[in-house]
């Protein structure tokens, strides 16, 4: 879990995307209430700490996004972020890598075939 939290590539499961969400807000939450920045008018500190979060947001819903078989930029459609952390994940390889839970993998049919030939 968390392997590359900052790449765009490859695909993570819900557990990992929902998690990285309460970690963006509970972050952002911490860091404005310990500086006393007020959302509305934001300062220079806030927004240093503000855009690595939020890339690391969008890296991790990108992978989610992947791990659906779409696009990363699907995650820009309003309440997709609900999809993402309730659908479940597409089975097998994909154009984005392995699936994550091993769920459908070549490697893994594979494995099967030559046990049972065994």
């Amino acid at each position: 879990m968390f392997k590359k939290p900052f790449s765009f590539n490859g695909r993570i499961r819900r557990l990992e995307y929902g998690l990285s969400y309460l970690m963006y807000v509970t972050f952002l939450v911490i860091f404005s209430l310990l500086t006393k920045t007020d959302p509305a008018e934001p300062s220079l500190l806030y927004f240093l700490v503000a855009l690595p979060l939020l890339w690391f947001l969008l890296a991790q819903g990108s992978k989610r996004c992947h791990d659906r078989g779409n696009s990363g930029w699907w995650q820009l459609i309003p309440f997709y972020i609900l999809w993402m952390v309730f659908a479940g994940s597409e089975n097998g390889e994909n154009g984005y890598g392995l699936n994550p839970k091993g769920i459908g993998n070549v490697d893994e049919i594979d494995e099967i075939g030559s046990d049972m030939t065994s």
